[in-house]
């Protein structure tokens, strides 16, 4: 569950969220480790991966990134196949459409989006709670504003930092993702990180951590067992 703050206490940028991920690393006292990413959180572990590479990252983080995983994001916009709710909420109308967001039209995105039927009921009901805390689901033209940050800044920026990683790079994929589809991590390895490990998960969607938690934990903790021998 997160806040969700009003507009004019946060800008919702990918750069913020990098900066509060490290604040918090800070306060719990965080000094490296291996950063995993999941949708949205694939755009900030890109931000944090280009700051490792520009050696720019607090001196009090000594431990660094020892390798990234990306799971199921929307990571190369023109590969993206955004839903018609994302789309709207990307544009002049978004912030309407907030107040038009109910359970059902909710639910029927997820499942859209998540490409199977592994997704119970009380998965959905439980993303629900955490979009609706403090009214959360009425700024979702504002959890969205990320999407622009990578139209901006994905080509100069993110992707050419997979070329430099100089760590171990992963995308595990849910295969039947409908947002983020196949194309995607097979295009980031052919294209920027020809040495990272792609790990496809057949008959997993897009949530893959709620669908299907044991292949998903199976499968990232395989590549740890990897990197570490």
């Amino acid at each position: 569950m997160s806040d969700k703050p009003d507009e004019e206490k946060y800008t919702y940028s990918l750069f913020e969220h990098a900066d509060i991920a490290l604040q918090v690393w800070k306060h719990v006292g965080v000094r490296g480790g291996h950063l995993l990413g999941h949708d949205m959180g694939d755009s900030v572990c890109t931000e944090l991966l280009a700051r490792h590479v520009q050696n720019i990252l607090p001196g009090w983080f000594s431990g660094g990134f020892q390798s990234f995983t990306f799971t199921n994001g929307s990571m190369v916009v023109e590969l993206a196949h955004l839903r018609i709710m994302q789309k709207v909420l990307l544009s002049p109308f978004g912030k309407w459409l907030g107040w038009l967001s109910t359970y059902p039209v909710f639910r029927h995105q997820v499942r859209s989006a998540h490409g199977n039927d592994t997704l119970g009921e009380q998965d959905i009901e439980r993303l629900w709670e955490n979009l609706t805390l403090q009214n959360g689901h009425r700024k979702n033209h504002l959890l969205i504003r990320y999407y622009k940050d990578r139209i901006r800044f994905e080509r100069p920026r993110w992707l050419p930092a997979l070329r430099l990683a100089g760590v171990p790079v992963h995308f595990c994929w849910g295969e039947d993702d409908q947002v983020a589809q196949m194309p995607m991590p097979h295009y980031l390895q052919k294209n920027y990180c020809p040495a990272a490990t792609v790990t496809i998960m057949p008959g997993v969607g897009h949530f893959c951590q709620l669908g299907s938690p044991t292949l998903w934990v199976e499968k990232v903790g395989d590549f740890y067992k990897k990197i570490r021998t």
